[in-house]
């Protein structure tokens, strides 16, 4: 059987993992592969999912904890992928706030499952709304052991991105790749935008020609691991919006932008966020109805508000799932979320629901495999 070739695209909350693996899903597909992708998250009812099988790649999920602790799993949803036809590449998205990937899931992989799959390197985005501030010394607003789990996925990397450059100026992208250089020198650091493309040609080069060779364990404290995990609050839901009754008869119902929900949404958590000192890892909203998708991102506290997606779409009513990361506690995280929720329904005069919600703090990651 010919091998499937299987590569991870790792980084912290909000580096851009999802639109990474999508460019690099279309450009194999362009180049006539068969592509299979896995995500993973903590929870259920992840965004990145519904996002990527909304673009028409075949998705598969691992929920409830991250790939080490669920490696079955990972194995058994990348061997479904090829039921129909096997994929000639499966790109996989860990958890933003995993790290240890190497010693707990590649090498597993290699030593377990290398006759199905050819392993390539680990590439670790890097997210530089927060890697400014944390690879110069500070935490990003960050526990000093959530910004630990930040460095270490840099560190077990055999391969660095500085991933959505076109954000940056040229001097703050010479300054990233100076602090990341001088901190990893015998690693290679490469400059991209998983939005523009800008440097994707040589990632690729980068991803076809580097071998998943292994090497020793990275030297890790998993009590600082698990508190780093611990300080972040966790928050998957489901919120419903639909236009009220018209209160004439015979009246046409109004509709309500699906663009300005998701962006009216996140900016309304955001303020409260900010006001409670609270420093996101990665906040999104996907609010869909029919065809239609708008996405709103924030992943950082000094950073706007961002549309990622737009639907231009006039709708009556609209699923919109949720999923917020942050540095704080999950409670108060989901009493923010409802309190916006509701704000944004009142605001656009509709009635809405939020149901399936999911908050927590993570467990501590207790991997099925370790090879040192």
């Amino acid at each position: 059987m010919q091998r499937t070739r299987l590569l991870m695209i790792g980084g912290f909350l909000g580096a851009g993992k999802t639109t990474a693996i999508a460019r690099l899903a279309r450009q194999f597909t362009d180049q006539g592969l068969r592509v299979g992708l896995v995500t993973n998250d903590q929870a259920y009812g992840l965004v990145d999912t519904h996002l990527l099988r909304a673009q028409g790649f075949e998705v598969g999920e691992v929920p409830g904890a991250c790939f080490c602790c669920k490696f079955d799993e990972l194995v058994e949803t990348a061997a479904r992928l090829g039921s129909n036809s096997q994929p000639d590449v499966i790109l996989t998205e860990p958890v933003g706030s995993c790290t240890d990937l190497m010693a707990t899931v590649i090498q597993p992989l290699q030593h377990l499952f290398g006759d199905r799959y050819e392993l390539g390197p680990l590439t670790v985005l890097c997210k530089p709304e927060h890697g400014r501030k944390i690879l110069g010394g500070a935490t990003g607003g960050f526990s000093p052991q959530a910004a630990y789990i930040f460095l270490k996925q840099l560190e077990e990397a055999q391969l660095i991105v500085l991933n959505k450059v076109d954000r940056l100026s040229p001097s703050e992208t010479n300054e990233l790749m100076r602090l990341l250089q001088e901190r990893f020198p015998d690693k290679p650091v490469l400059a991209a935008s998983s939005t523009t493309g800008e440097g994707y040609e040589e990632i690729t080069t980068a991803i076809a020609a580097t071998p998943g060779a292994t090497h020793e364990a990275l030297e890790i404290d998993y009590d600082t691991y698990a508190e780093g995990e611990a300080a972040l609050g966790w928050l998957n839901g489901v919120a419903r919006f639909s236009c009220k009754k018209p209160s004439q008869p015979n009246s046409d119902m109004e509709l309500f932008s699906l663009d300005q929900l998701v962006e009216l949404l996140i900016a309304d958590f955001s303020e409260a966020m900010c006001k409670a000192g609270t420093e996101p890892g990665h906040v999104k909203v996907l609010a869909s109805a029919g065809s239609g998708i708008a996405v709103a991102n924030w992943v950082a506290s000094d950073e706007p508000v961002e549309l990622s997606i737009t639907s231009n779409a006039n709708v009556i009513a609209a699923e919109a799932l949720i999923n917020a990361r942050v540095h704080g506690d999950p409670d108060e995280l989901a009493k923010h979320v409802r309190q916006s929720v509701e704000n944004i329904a009142r605001q656009l005069e509709l009635t809405c629901e939020l149901s399936s919600v999911q908050h927590f703090r993570p467990g501590r990651p207790v991997p099925v495999h370790r090879f040192e």
